[in-house]
């Protein structure tokens, strides 16, 4: 059996089904893991699976896997990733892994893995990949373990309802959520009419096919029939789930995008009405905007390095209270248990337009107005992303410069972001400004010195 290196990602792993993965792998991985697990004294693992095509199959042959190194494994079925991490932690399992494509396109799956209530990544999922080739000529475990069911699905939408019941104000809301044909559909619809919430769906029947669109509701493209449907509806927002249901997308009443940022904020506001000083962790993507208007309500507010396993450990180093990125992935440690949950942060969201009499959008309508890029991907030879990144940060010497992830050059009116992407051979980079025509300047200028980076390494 040949395993392709290159599925072994900064956070996942993820490959083309039916020629990098396949159920044979499945179970390799299932063995790779268990060693891991033995040697932590680990056991009984959660197995939970998204609804492609492909991933019952490989859910199974993980769980034989799993068995095959004597470890016992609890089926926790099909369901969001964070129905998963629910079982890990609500029911002391040594570890967890979700079968899930996530936002990617159909023929694509993959596996989301936790060591105890650790999310593994960089050098851990490269330390599996090394496990895989043993254990190719290892014999099984003498004792194999048992594989059991756990329907957890109604015990997870119930804990969500009653976590947030409590905190509704008296506003009743009308909610659009587009489940993107993922998992989210299974879950997040009863949670918010469990909150009283009128809900009208889109999209919420699981099809691992997605036949209506990508499901990744970060893309404007994918979130359309979202947008008109909120302002056909007159709702008080709209909410799209990524395919896995870790990550959020948001359009106000107006059917205008509340970026990952903004709704950061929104929820840091909340939680600092009620625990003053608390810690609130954005990656380097997030707007100016966010950390300075949550430091002057008091807010610890720590800019940090992109990728949601960096975040979750930054959060629980800092016995933070909040964290989240750009892309949507939001973690709740307060009142809740620090992993990423849309479902989660659907309901947090209706609480909080539930206690405010005006539209969503006036919510953030007293912050100065900034202008901002999406996030632009320049591609770069992978062999010198990292070091172009690294230069860079000695290449602004007259301003201000944040190194924690890649390079944060910080303007008179506004700032410019150049990081390599973990996971493909491109550059990110992100701008925002007080005018478009600053914008455009700070633009210029990082670009400029960047290609000059460039050019000289690629000699």
């Amino acid at each position: 059996m040949k395993i392709n290196p290159v599925i072994f990602r900064e956070y996942d792993i993820r490959g083309t089904v039916g020629t990098e993965l396949t159920p044979e792998f499945a179970r390799v991985l299932g063995r790779a893991y268990g060693t891991l697990a033995v040697e932590n004294k680990m056991n009984r693992i959660g197995v939970g699976h998204d609804c492609r095509l492909s991933s019952p199959e490989y859910a199974q042959s993980l769980a034989e896997g799993l068995a095959d190194e004597g470890l016992d494994v609890v089926m926790t079925g099909m369901g969001p990733t964070p129905q998963l991490y629910f079982s890990v932690f609500s029911h002391d399992l040594g570890g967890g892994i979700q079968v899930t494509g996530s936002h990617n396109p159909p023929d694509m799956n993959g596996f989301k893995i936790l060591l105890g209530k650790q999310t593994l990544s960089g050098a851990d999922i490269q330390d599996l990949k090394i496990r895989c080739e043993r254990v190719l000529n290892k014999p099984v475990a003498a004792k194999r373990g048992a594989i059991s069911k756990l329907d957890v699905r109604q015990e997870y939408i119930d804990a969500l309802i009653e976590n947030s019941k409590p905190h509704m104000g008296s506003r009743k809301l009308k909610v659009v959520v587009d489940g993107g044909n993922g998992v989210g559909g299974m879950v997040g619809p009863a949670v918010l009419r469990g909150l009283g919430v009128e809900v009208v769906e889109i999209y919420c029947d699981p099809d691992g096919r997605f036949p209506n669109h990508h499901p990744d509701p970060t893309v404007l493209k994918n979130i359309q029939a979202l947008i008109q449907k909120v302002k056909e509806e007159k709702a008080d927002f709209g909410i799209g789930w990524d395919g896995d249901a870790d990550r959020i997308g948001v359009v106000d009443e107006r059917g205008e995008v509340v970026f990952g940022d903004m709704l950061l904020l929104l929820y840091g506001r909340a939680i600092l009405a009620e625990k003053p000083g608390a810690t609130i962790i954005g990656d380097v993507k997030c707007s100016s905007l966010l950390f300075n208007d949550l430091q002057s309500r008091g807010a610890n507010a720590i800019m940090w390095k992109t990728g949601h396993s960096l975040i979750k450990s930054k959060l629980k180093e800092t016995h933070g209270d909040l964290a989240g990125e750009m892309s949507g992935h939001i973690f709740f440690k307060h009142r809740y248990f620090g992993f990423d949950d849309a479902l989660y942060s659907s309901a947090r969201l209706a609480e909080i337009v539930s206690k405010h009499s005006g539209p969503m959008s006036s919510l953030l309508s007293g912050l100065p107005q900034m202008v901002s890029t999406p996030e632009i991907r320049v591609d770069c030879p992978e062999e010198i992303k990292f070091q172009i990144a690294k230069e860079a940060q000695s290449a602004f010497p007259e301003h201000k410069v944040d190194t924690i992830d890649g390079v944060r050059v910080t303007f008179e009116k506004g700032w410019g972001l150049v990081r390599a992407s973990n996971t493909q051979p491109v550059l990110v980079m992100r701008f925002e400004a007080e005018s478009p025509a600053l914008l455009e300047t700070y633009k210029k200028a990082v670009i400029d010195r960047i290609e000059d980076i460039k050019a000289r390494l690629s000699r």
